[in-house]
C-alpha cells in the first residue's frame, strides 16, 4: 500500500502543473488556460502507481471555486478543500492536517478567475495527440502532466494523469478514468468526518 504522506503530496503536487503560465506566443499554453477556465466541475477515477509498482485506486471530485476532493478508495485517506482549507485526513491513524488553500498549489486551480503566473512549461511531444506540460522546480518536487488532445473536452484538452517526483526522487504516476467536466457536483462531496485517534 502508498504510505499517506506520499499519497498525498502526489495529489497535491498535481495543482502545480495545473496552473500553468499563459505565454502569448504558446498556442499550447492557452489551450491549457482555455481547458482550466471552462472546467466548472470534474470528476474521474484514478489509479496510483509507485516506483514499486504498488497501487491505490480512488476518486476525483472538483468545483470551482475552491473545492475539491480526493478519496481514496479504502476510505483511510482523503484529501478535500472547502473552500477556504486544504484538508488531509488519514483515518487509519487518525490524524488530521490543514493548510490555508489560497496559500497551497490548489489554490490557483480552484480559483474563480486563475492566476497563471509562469508556473509550467509545454514540453515537445512526440505523439501529436498528446500535450506535455512540466512544472518548474518547487519544494514539491517535479510534476509532469498528460493532456490528450479532444475537440470534445473544454478547451480542446482532457487531462489523462500525471507523474509526480518528490524531493528525495520517488516517482508516482497516476492515470484518470472516467474523466467528466461540468457535471453535477454535490456540495456534500467537500464534508467530512473527523479522524478518531487511536486508543479513543
Amino acid at each position: 500500500m502508498i504510505s499517506a504522506p506520499r499519497f498525498a503530496r502526489a495529489l497535491v503536487a498535481a495543482a502545480i502543473i495545473a496552473t500553468p503560465a499563459a505565454a502569448a506566443d504558446s498556442p499550447d499554453l492557452g489551450k491549457l488556460k482555455s481547458h482550466i477556465g471552462a472546467v466548472q466541475t470534474m470528476t474521474a477515477n484514478f489509479v496510483q502507481t509507485d516506483a514499486r509498482g504498488r497501487s491505490a485506486a480512488g476518486t476525483l471530485q472538483l468545483k470551482r471555486p475552491g473545492k475539491v476532493r480526493f478519496q481514496y478508495g479504502s476510505g483511510d485517506l482523503l484529501l478535500v478543500a472547502d473552500g477556504r482549507n486544504l484538508y488531509f485526513l488519514d483515518y487509519q491513524v487518525g490524524q488530521k492536517s490543514a493548510y490555508p488553500l489560497g496559500k497551497t498549489p490548489l489554490g490557483p486551480l480552484l480559483s474563480s478567475s486563475p492566476d497563471f503566473n509562469g508556473k509550467a512549461q509545454v514540453l515537445p511531444s512526440t505523439d501529436p495527440r498528446i500535450l506535455v506540460a512540466r512544472a518548474k522546480n518547487t519544494s514539491y518536487g517535479q510534476l509532469t502532466l498528460a493532456f490528450l488532445r479532444s475537440t470534445s473536452a473544454p478547451g480542446g484538452l482532457q487531462m489523462y494523469g500525471w507523474t509526480a517526483i518528490d524531493p528525495q526522487g520517488r516517482r508516482t504516476t497516476v492515470k484518470l478514468s472516467n474523466v467528466r467536466y461540468n457535471v453535477a457536483v454535490p456540495e456534500s462531496a467537500f464534508t467530512y468526518a473527523e479522524p478518531k485517534r487511536r486508543g479513543k
